[in-house]
Protein backbone atom coordinates (compact mmCIF):
# COMPACT_ATOMS: atom_id res chain seq x y z
CA UNK A 1 0.00 0.00 0.00
CA UNK A 2 1.22 3.43 -0.86
CA UNK A 3 1.10 6.26 1.84
CA UNK A 4 -2.01 8.36 1.79
CA UNK A 5 -2.00 12.13 1.32
CA UNK A 6 -1.68 12.75 5.01
CA UNK A 7 0.71 10.16 5.84
CA UNK A 8 2.86 11.69 3.59
CA UNK A 9 2.57 15.18 4.82
CA UNK A 10 3.17 13.70 8.01
CA UNK A 11 5.98 12.52 6.55
CA UNK A 12 7.69 16.06 5.53
CA UNK A 13 6.52 17.66 8.31
CA UNK A 14 8.71 14.88 10.81
CA UNK A 15 11.48 15.52 7.98
CA UNK A 16 11.16 19.57 8.19
CA UNK A 17 11.22 18.95 12.25
CA UNK A 18 14.40 16.65 11.79
CA UNK A 19 16.37 19.30 9.75
CA UNK A 20 17.57 20.56 13.42
CA UNK A 21 19.93 17.84 12.97
CA UNK A 22 22.43 17.01 10.40
CA UNK A 23 20.48 14.08 8.77
CA UNK A 24 20.14 14.31 4.55
CA UNK A 25 16.35 14.21 3.44
CA UNK A 26 17.18 12.14 1.12
CA UNK A 27 18.74 9.65 2.90
CA UNK A 28 16.01 9.84 5.58
CA UNK A 29 13.59 9.32 2.44
CA UNK A 30 15.13 6.48 0.71
CA UNK A 31 15.56 4.69 3.85
CA UNK A 32 11.62 4.80 4.33
CA UNK A 33 9.99 4.38 1.08
CA UNK A 34 12.64 1.18 -0.35
CA UNK A 35 9.67 -1.35 -1.27
CA UNK A 36 7.36 0.98 -2.54
CA UNK A 37 7.97 -0.33 -6.34
CA UNK A 38 5.50 -0.68 -9.68
CA UNK A 39 3.81 2.31 -8.89
CA UNK A 40 3.40 3.59 -12.24
CA UNK A 41 1.51 0.22 -13.37
CA UNK A 42 -0.80 0.22 -9.96
CA UNK A 43 -2.04 4.07 -10.52
CA UNK A 44 -1.33 6.24 -13.25
CA UNK A 45 -1.71 9.12 -10.79
CA UNK A 46 1.21 10.34 -9.19
CA UNK A 47 0.77 12.15 -5.68
CA UNK A 48 3.05 14.45 -4.12
CA UNK A 49 4.44 11.53 -2.63
CA UNK A 50 4.99 9.25 -5.54
CA UNK A 51 6.51 12.27 -7.19
CA UNK A 52 8.94 13.04 -5.06
CA UNK A 53 10.06 8.94 -4.44
CA UNK A 54 10.59 9.28 -8.48
CA UNK A 55 12.43 12.63 -8.16
CA UNK A 56 15.02 11.06 -5.99
CA UNK A 57 15.60 8.00 -8.19
CA UNK A 58 15.48 10.20 -11.04
CA UNK A 59 18.01 12.50 -9.72
CA UNK A 60 20.92 9.92 -8.90
CA UNK A 61 20.69 9.09 -12.15
CA UNK A 62 21.74 12.50 -13.57
CA UNK A 63 25.58 12.42 -14.44
CA UNK A 64 27.38 14.74 -11.70
CA UNK A 65 28.30 17.55 -14.47
CA UNK A 66 24.71 18.02 -15.08
CA UNK A 67 23.30 18.68 -11.80
CA UNK A 68 26.02 19.82 -10.20
CA UNK A 69 24.50 23.34 -10.67
CA UNK A 70 21.08 22.14 -9.38
CA UNK A 71 19.34 21.65 -6.36
CA UNK A 72 15.77 20.92 -6.11
CA UNK A 73 13.18 20.89 -3.11
CA UNK A 74 10.44 18.07 -2.13
CA UNK A 75 7.12 18.52 -4.04
CA UNK A 76 5.12 18.27 -1.13
CA UNK A 77 6.98 21.66 0.56
CA UNK A 78 4.73 24.01 -0.89
CA UNK A 79 1.91 22.63 -0.21
CA UNK A 80 3.14 22.88 3.25
CA UNK A 81 4.52 25.93 2.68
CA UNK A 82 1.16 27.25 2.17
CA UNK A 83 -0.20 26.63 5.60
CA UNK A 84 1.04 29.36 8.25
CA UNK A 85 2.19 27.11 11.02
CA UNK A 86 4.44 24.81 8.24
CA UNK A 87 6.12 27.95 6.64
CA UNK A 88 8.67 28.95 8.81
CA UNK A 89 9.59 25.40 9.12
CA UNK A 90 9.88 25.28 4.87
CA UNK A 91 12.06 28.28 4.81
CA UNK A 92 14.50 27.28 7.84
CA UNK A 93 14.58 24.01 5.93
CA UNK A 94 15.28 25.47 2.61
CA UNK A 95 17.54 27.74 3.88
CA UNK A 96 19.85 24.84 5.24
CA UNK A 97 20.43 23.55 1.57
CA UNK A 98 22.17 26.35 0.81
CA UNK A 99 20.41 27.28 -2.48
CA UNK A 100 22.12 30.47 -3.70
CA UNK A 101 25.08 28.31 -4.09
CA UNK A 102 23.63 26.68 -7.14
CA UNK A 103 22.27 27.81 -10.93
CA UNK A 104 19.11 27.10 -10.83
CA UNK A 105 16.69 25.95 -8.25
CA UNK A 106 13.73 23.24 -9.01
CA UNK A 107 10.54 22.64 -6.92
CA UNK A 108 7.66 20.57 -8.66
CA UNK A 109 4.72 22.01 -7.52
CA UNK A 110 2.15 18.87 -8.26
CA UNK A 111 -1.60 20.96 -8.25
CA UNK A 112 -1.47 20.15 -12.27
CA UNK A 113 1.79 21.43 -12.81
CA UNK A 114 5.94 21.39 -12.86
CA UNK A 115 9.02 23.19 -12.42
CA UNK A 116 10.79 26.48 -12.50
CA UNK A 117 13.12 28.92 -12.01
CA UNK A 118 16.59 30.99 -11.79
CA UNK A 119 19.05 33.45 -12.54
CA UNK A 120 17.32 36.03 -11.99
CA UNK A 121 13.91 35.16 -13.48
CA UNK A 122 11.33 32.22 -12.91
CA UNK A 123 9.98 29.90 -15.18
CA UNK A 124 6.85 28.36 -14.80
CA UNK A 125 6.30 25.22 -16.49
CA UNK A 126 2.46 24.23 -17.16
CA UNK A 127 1.94 20.90 -18.13
CA UNK A 128 -2.10 21.80 -18.29
CA UNK A 129 -2.51 25.52 -19.11
CA UNK A 130 -5.86 27.00 -18.53
CA UNK A 131 -7.33 30.15 -18.58
CA UNK A 132 -5.49 32.53 -15.81
CA UNK A 133 -3.73 29.83 -14.19
CA UNK A 134 -0.45 31.20 -14.27
CA UNK A 135 -2.17 34.34 -13.55
CA UNK A 136 -3.55 32.30 -9.72
CA UNK A 137 -0.11 31.09 -9.29
CA UNK A 138 2.42 33.67 -10.16
CA UNK A 139 1.56 35.79 -6.53
CA UNK A 140 1.82 32.92 -4.57
CA UNK A 141 5.17 31.52 -6.22
CA UNK A 142 6.79 35.38 -6.18
CA UNK A 143 5.80 35.23 -2.30
CA UNK A 144 7.13 32.12 -1.93
CA UNK A 145 10.46 33.03 -3.63
CA UNK A 146 10.49 36.25 -1.53
CA UNK A 147 9.98 34.60 1.55
CA UNK A 148 13.35 32.39 0.78
CA UNK A 149 15.33 35.39 0.42
CA UNK A 150 14.45 37.07 3.43
CA UNK A 151 14.85 33.91 5.66
CA UNK A 152 18.01 33.65 4.11
CA UNK A 153 19.02 37.12 4.74
CA UNK A 154 19.63 38.18 1.08
CA UNK A 155 20.42 42.12 0.49
CA UNK A 156 18.63 42.33 -3.23
CA UNK A 157 15.94 44.91 -3.58
CA UNK A 158 12.55 44.34 -3.31
CA UNK A 159 12.02 46.17 -5.84
CA UNK A 160 13.98 43.97 -8.06
CA UNK A 161 12.79 40.60 -6.70
CA UNK A 162 8.50 42.03 -7.48
CA UNK A 163 10.23 42.96 -11.43
CA UNK A 164 11.42 39.33 -11.60
CA UNK A 165 10.61 38.02 -14.91
CA UNK A 166 7.80 35.46 -14.02
CA UNK A 167 7.98 33.50 -17.27
CA UNK A 168 5.54 30.69 -18.80
CA UNK A 169 7.18 29.15 -22.06
CA UNK A 170 4.48 27.32 -24.31
CA UNK A 171 5.42 23.03 -23.85
CA UNK A 172 4.05 19.80 -24.15
CA UNK A 173 0.53 19.53 -22.57
CA UNK A 174 -1.06 16.75 -20.52
CA UNK A 175 -3.26 14.49 -22.97
CA UNK A 176 -5.90 14.25 -19.52
CA UNK A 177 -5.93 15.49 -15.77
CA UNK A 178 -3.86 12.40 -14.54
CA UNK A 179 -0.06 12.87 -15.91
CA UNK A 180 0.52 15.96 -13.95
CA UNK A 181 2.92 13.88 -11.80
CA UNK A 182 4.84 12.34 -15.01
CA UNK A 183 5.30 15.69 -17.04
CA UNK A 184 6.40 17.37 -13.88
CA UNK A 185 9.25 14.34 -13.93
CA UNK A 186 10.11 14.50 -17.31
CA UNK A 187 10.15 18.31 -17.66
CA UNK A 188 12.79 18.43 -14.71
CA UNK A 189 14.94 15.52 -16.42
CA UNK A 190 14.59 17.33 -19.61
CA UNK A 191 15.43 20.80 -18.32
CA UNK A 192 18.35 19.78 -16.12
CA UNK A 193 20.37 18.04 -19.42
CA UNK A 194 19.45 21.08 -21.60
CA UNK A 195 19.52 23.95 -19.56
CA UNK A 196 22.30 26.34 -20.70
CA UNK A 197 25.17 27.12 -18.87
CA UNK A 198 23.78 30.55 -18.22
CA UNK A 199 20.53 31.46 -18.81
CA UNK A 200 19.88 34.32 -20.35
CA UNK A 201 16.10 35.69 -21.46
CA UNK A 202 17.59 37.63 -24.33
CA UNK A 203 19.93 35.04 -26.14
CA UNK A 204 17.32 32.19 -27.76
CA UNK A 205 14.81 31.89 -24.86
CA UNK A 206 13.03 30.13 -24.61
CA UNK A 207 16.14 28.04 -25.72
CA UNK A 208 14.29 24.13 -26.31
CA UNK A 209 11.04 24.56 -24.37
CA UNK A 210 8.39 24.90 -27.11
CA UNK A 211 5.74 22.72 -27.73
CA UNK A 212 7.16 20.05 -29.41
CA UNK A 213 10.15 19.93 -26.88
CA UNK A 214 9.08 16.00 -26.88
CA UNK A 215 6.81 13.51 -28.14
CA UNK A 216 3.63 11.25 -26.51
CA UNK A 217 6.45 8.17 -27.60
CA UNK A 218 8.87 9.98 -25.19
CA UNK A 219 6.77 10.82 -22.15
CA UNK A 220 5.52 7.46 -22.38
CA UNK A 221 8.99 5.57 -22.65
CA UNK A 222 10.32 7.64 -19.68
CA UNK A 223 7.05 6.53 -18.08
CA UNK A 224 8.44 2.70 -18.57
CA UNK A 225 11.98 3.55 -17.43
CA UNK A 226 9.99 5.28 -13.76
CA UNK A 227 8.32 1.81 -12.98
CA UNK A 228 11.34 -0.46 -13.97
CA UNK A 229 13.44 1.90 -11.69
CA UNK A 230 11.57 0.75 -9.01
CA UNK A 231 10.80 -2.73 -9.27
Amino acid sequence: MHPSPETSKKRAIEELSDSQDDHHPTTITRQRRGNRGNMVNQAKKLNSDKVHSYLENLWLSIPEDKKSSFTHLDPLWYTLYSSDSNKEKVLNWIKKKDIFSRKYVVFPIVQCLGSKFKTPCILLLDSLAKADHSKQLEPVVRKFVSDIYRNLERTEDKKLLRKMPFLVPKVPQQRDNQECGFFALYYIKLFVENAPESFSISNGYPYFMKKDWFSSEGLDGFCKTLDSSHE
